[in-house]
């Protein structure tokens, strides 16, 4: 079986044709860093209008790596769930309209649980149950996944996830947008003993997470107390101190709190998606603290931010089942 996949839940346009193993046959991904960076961050009108103007040639392009016409596809698949709605629409509206067009069945994907099925285009196959971490720019969270393609959600962030921590501290320092690479590259030759940074872990038993201590936290080490100098506060630290710091006391809690979700729910294997796995820090930092304690599933690097791949990978997996939906298949903002 082979599909055209589409995603557009935030700030990448893609399209992939994808075929059983799961095999990638094409994948290509428009990204809109350079729109949003003035901005630093995502703005929703324009990630709308961005895709709007790149989806039909990103499709076009999709079809034409993978040599295959629409006759010889098997289904159309999109991400419908969660993400900006502006945008999920968009993705929505033209898969619906080629499903139509090309007389193919369509398929509704989640996108959180598609990230948790990146690590499939790799070869890494993991049978269920294991805990799925999902870490982007809009979640944080901890999933039981029972069987592909459906979880029971253990627990997530109460305020910022942490790609958006990411953001925010980068532009408390003065680093640009997009936050993950500018902090993961300073970090690399900062000391992060020279910083004190808090660890937010919550209640003993908790499975949430909260990042916005420790950005407010690294806005009063740079700016002074109550955040009172416009910039770079007299005797700061410097900022890749701060950086080295904010990773490690980030990692702490993450590889915490996965221990802790292991160990309650008797899992043994762990799968991570989403775009902060990108960040090789992290995948060390964890691989360091729970490597031996259970065994660790990271996304192939070029399927860890957002891509239509992974909604392909899962979307197969549906249609395998028959799990088909129609044309009233609708956007949802909320997961």
């Amino acid at each position: 079986m082979k599909l055209l996949a589409i995603e557009t839940t935030c700030d990448e346009t893609a399209a992939a044709v994808v075929e059983d193993g799961p095999r990638v046959l094409s994948n290509v991904v428009y990204s809109q860093i350079e729109e949003h960076a003035p901005f630093g961050g995502v703005v929703p009108e324009i990630a709308s209008r961005s895709h709007v103007e790149q989806l039909t040639a990103v499709v076009e392009q999709a079809l034409q790596k993978s040599q295959l016409p629409p006759s010889q596809l098997d289904a159309v698949a999109v991400a419908h769930r969660p993400g900006l709605i502006g945008a999920l629409m968009i993705g929505v509206t033209t898969a619906k309209a080629l499903a139509w067009a090309w007389d193919l069945p369509l398929i509704g994907v989640h996108h959180l649980h598609a990230h948790l099925e990146a690590s499939a285009l790799d070869g890494q196959q993991v049978a269920p149950p294991y805990l799925g971490v999902v870490i982007s720019g809009g979640h944080t969270d901890l999933h039981r996944v029972e069987e592909m393609g459906t979880s029971r959600w253990l627990g997530g962030t109460r305020d910022d996830a942490l790609g958006e921590a990411f953001d925010k501290v980068a532009s408390v320092l003065g680093l640009g947008y997009p936050g993950g690479p500018a902090i993961e590259k300073a970090a690399r030759v900062g000391n992060a003993r020279a910083v004190q940074l808090p660890r937010t872990l919550l209640e003993k038993d908790s499975l949430d997470f909260s990042f916005s201590g420790i950005k407010t936290a690294v806005l009063y080490l740079w700016r002074g107390r109550n955040a009172s100098y416009p910039g770079r506060a007299p005797g700061a630290p410097e900022p890749q101190d701060i950086c080295a710091a904010f990773q490690e006391a980030v990692f702490d809690v993450l590889a915490q709190k996965i221990e802790r979700a292991c160990q309650q729910e008797s899992l043994s294997e762990v799968v991570l998606g989403g775009g902060v796995t990108a960040n090789q820090a992290l995948r060390e930092a964890l691989a360091e603290k729970l490597g031996e304690k259970v065994r660790l599933y990271f996304p192939p690097l070029q399927y860890a931010t957002d891509n239509a791949a992974m909604i392909g990978a899962l979307a197969l997996r549906r249609l395998e089942a028959g799990h088909i939906d129609d044309l009233e298949l609708v956007a949802e903002a909320q997961p």
